[in-house]
């Protein structure tokens, strides 16, 4: 895969992308990690990416010319019959579509992607309807610029790529790739401070442990996530492990009084 990400300080990513897991994946020759500071493509002697918004208002807005340079004068990535293949260019933006999990698995799969950053009031609108193929958001908050959400989601992507990360399972369990959040991790010592590790997982039976792990995913989700199980269309089994959850709960609260 390839990512290029288009920002005003490219400064921001040297650590991200030499460290690490994205590092270690850029090395490994996995992933290749690119920024371009499109100041470079400004098309006046000030070289300024930003102008006053038509029609007044608070703010300065982006520049179409610099964005629209930037991503032109990339090289695309060809596929097996040497056809440059069209990224996906993506705007981090508040108004953008909120990024999850499923959305790291779908952009896992391209082979070339391409990260626009912005500062100030927000984009010539002309960026998002003849450039942009996605809009994304990493919440319902306001930060100075897209830097840092581009990190999250080029870190949440490129971790899925095969051959990243040292245990494949390992994006396969995360929480959220099943649709529920990840069951909880014990290790060494069994014993720790009178605290100790379930003993299901200590028992060495592999398919009792498979279960315990799904049923103690289930139960966390509802638990702190119970949205995500809005919809979700339970197995018998599920809806035996959550009236078996009740009942504990029902006995705890009556120990309790």
């Amino acid at each position: 895969m390839k990512i290029d990400v288009l920002t005003l300080f490219p400064e921001m990513f040297k650590g991200v992308f030499s460290s690490s897991i994205l590092g270690k994946a850029r090395d490994k020759g996995i992933v290749e990690l690119n920024t371009v500071n499109f100041r470079n493509y400004a098309n006046n002697k000030h070289n300024t990416v930003d102008d006053y918004p038509y029609g007044g208002g608070g703010g300065m807005v982006l520049k179409p010319e610099p964005i629209f340079g930037a991503v032109e004068d990339l090289s695309f990535v060809a596929d097996a019959e040497g056809v440059p293949v069209k990224p996906r260019v993506i705007l981090l933006c508040p108004q953008g579509e909120t990024f999850t999990q499923k959305k790291a698995e779908e952009l896992s799969a391209e082979q070339h992607l391409v990260f626009i950053c912005g500062h100030y009031e927000g984009y010539d609108e002309r960026i998002r309807q003849y450039l942009v193929t996605d809009e994304l958001s990493v919440g319902d908050y306001v930060l100075t610029g897209g830097e840092l959400p581009a990190m999250v989601v080029i870190d949440s992507v490129v971790r899925l790529l095969p051959g990243v990360l040292g245990n494949e399972m390992s994006a396969v369990t995360d929480s959220f790739s099943t649709g529920l959040l990840e069951y909880p991790h014990y290790t060494r010592p069994a014993k720790f401070r009178d605290w100790e590790v379930p003993d299901m997982l200590l028992s060495g039976h592999h398919e009792n442990v498979r279960k315990w792990r799904a049923r103690e995913s289930l139960i966390r989700t509802l638990e702190r996530r119970p949205d995500l199980l809005e919809g979700r269309e339970l197995s018998k089994q599920e809806k035996a492990w959550l009236a078996e959850w009740e009942k504990e709960k029902a006995a705890k609260a009556k120990q309790a009084e």
